[in-house]
């Protein structure tokens, strides 16, 4: 029995949140006394430091698979081949699409949002993000074969030594799993992309329109953050849709979140409070966020943000 982890590749190299699914299985694997190995799908060069990660082989397809329906009988092939009883899935827009198709074809229980590592010392019980990270619950898996997705930051990958046997992997795929073609795909743009980004900064209404974006955007460059919004400002266009945080964006999980002239409307708070430490600056303090800051500052935007960029500087 083997631990794989489903590793997603980005222009050639391989996601962070990938990066925490492959150090999940290992360690998972360690628990049950057994090895982890991956599979990758997509162009990339490093693959072979998943190594790094626990991984002791990789299955590589190297072209990508643009259907739901592709990726889950990859994944499913892979399984299969690598003898593995327990798939880690990383979270993401892809996974969402196609990892209860996997779990179909593996006759498999899934758990998503997994917390943390699983308790095995009687069963296999998993620890689970609820109600939008407000809540959580054990569940416990029965089935022989089961299928993680683990909630993002939900570890923090340590790099080792070592580099893991890559293996040219090409799946079997039918007719069906290409039924749907993609024509066009359209990528968002931005040094760091959001839904990878440890650190995300994001403006509101009270930066007053798009003229003023500089200030979020020279705190992110400061930083090494990713920009985001809220939804009324990518509706009146100050900000493209890609950058939208909230319930019906982008769901961010950075290890800190800066929120700026954003009062704070549960929307909003759905799609960023699995962020680890969430920093409000908002001139009204009656704000709905400061509820839910782990760190609050109340003034006007265009007086702590200079401040802020002028002191990260210092500092970064």
């Amino acid at each position: 029995m083997s631990i794989l982890a489903y590793i997603e590749t980005s222009d050639g190299k391989v996601k962070k949140s990938s990066l925490e699914a492959a150090f999940f299985a290992s360690e998972l694997a360690k628990k049950l006394s057994t090895d982890s190995v991956a599979v990758a799908v997509g162009s990339a060069s490093d693959v072979e430091t998943l190594g790094q990660y626990g991984i002791s082989k990789v299955l590589h397809v190297s072209s990508d698979i643009a259907t739901a329906q592709g990726l889950a009988t990859a994944v499913h092939q892979a399984a299969e081949k690598m003898g593995a009883s327990v798939v880690v899935l990383p979270k993401s827009v892809s996974v969402d699409g196609f990892a209860a198709r996997l779990a179909v074809k593996l006759k498999a229980n899934m758990v998503s949002n997994v917390a943390e590592l699983p308790d095995t010392s009687s069963g296999f019980k998993i620890k689970r993000s609820i109600y939008t990270g407000k809540a959580y619950a054990i569940s416990e898996m029965k089935s022989a074969n089961k299928v993680l997705v683990i909630k993002k930051n939900a570890v923090t990958p340590v790099a080792g030594s070592g580099k893991a046997a890559v293996e040219s992997f090409s799946p079997n795929l039918s007719p069906a799993d290409s039924a749907v073609k993609v024509k066009e795909t359209v990528k968002a743009t931005g040094d760091i992309l959001l839904t990878e980004a440890e650190i995300v900064v994001s403006g509101g209404r009270g930066l007053k329109g798009p003229e003023n974006w500089h200030l979020i955007e020279d705190l992110a460059k400061k930083l090494h953050a990713a920009t985001g919004c809220s939804k009324p400002v990518s509706d009146m266009d100050w900000r493209p849709h890609h950058e939208h945080v909230g319930q019906t964006g982008v769901k961010v999980s950075p290890n800190i979140y800066i929120a700026v002239g954003i009062s704070g409307a549960i929307q909003h708070l759905a799609g960023v409070n699995s962020s680890k430490v969430i920093v409000v600056i908002n001139k009204d303090p009656e704000a709905p966020f400061f509820k839910a800051a782990d760190y609050g500052i109340v003034g006007d935007a265009f007086d702590v943000l200079p401040k802020l960029i002028a002191a990260a500087g210092n500092y970064v």
